[in-house]
């Protein structure tokens, strides 16, 4: 009974993190993705996005082993993430409203990276990792230009209840730093690694659970 209820408990722990990994990565701006606050915030955007998705991903992937299992997780995410942008859209916002992260092609470069090195673990954590916080704000600074004007689209439907500190201001880019592609790059690839490392032992405390 003790070995097929930790099993369960295994089982169940994996969707508890997918579901709960997906709706951490969704508020990690406000609430769901404003196209303004992606925008103006972008460096904390592509942290936040980088670290949620890798450490969740390389768990899922370790688990299973089977390299893909990452863009699949990803995959997951970028799907929820459209059925909460339907969900706006059918209250009456506009699509644009919502900017959905471009998750898919960094797990991709994680999945690459762990059937490369022939599953090798710590290499999908170092080069995987590095990857993912690399190319993510790549990608969705991309995903960002197509938006047609995040302020317009923040200012002309703000959320009912946005906190009065919490309202759009006019991004000084220039004022703090050049390239907010190149920073969210650069301090996601530092840190995409030790949250791989966590999501990766957070495998391993359960796999050891679940053989006590």
């Amino acid at each position: 009974v003790m070995v097929w209820l930790r099993r369960t408990t295994h089982y169940l722990f994996i969707v508890v993190v997918a579901v709960n990994s997906t709706l951490l990565t969704i508020n990690a701006g406000d609430y769901i993705f404003y196209s303004d606050w992606a925008w103006t915030s972008f460096v904390v955007f592509s942290i936040s996005q980088s670290t949620m998705l890798v450490v969740g991903a390389i768990y899922y992937m370790l688990f299973t082993g089977v390299p893909g299992t990452a863009t699949y997780y990803a995959t997951i995410m970028t799907i929820y993430t459209w059925v909460a942008k339907g969900a706006w859209f059918a209250l009456g916002y506009p699509m644009d409203f919502i900017t959905v992260p471009v998750w898919i092609p960094s797990a991709m470069l994680l999945d690459l990276t762990y059937w490369a090195t022939r599953r090798n673990k710590h290499a999908a954590i170092i080069i995987g990792g590095t990857l993912v916080g690399l190319s993510l704000p790549i990608f969705n600074m991309i995903n960002l230009l197509l938006v047609r004007d995040p302020l317009e689209m923040a200012f002309k439907y703000p959320r009912p209840t946005l906190p009065p500190y919490m309202t759009p201001i006019e991004p000084q880019v220039g004022k703090f730093y050049n390239s907010p592609v190149a920073l969210g790059s650069g301090a996601g690839a530092v840190l995409s690694v030790p949250i791989a490392a966590l999501g990766a032992k957070l495998n391993t405390w359960t796999y050891r659970w679940m053989a006590a």
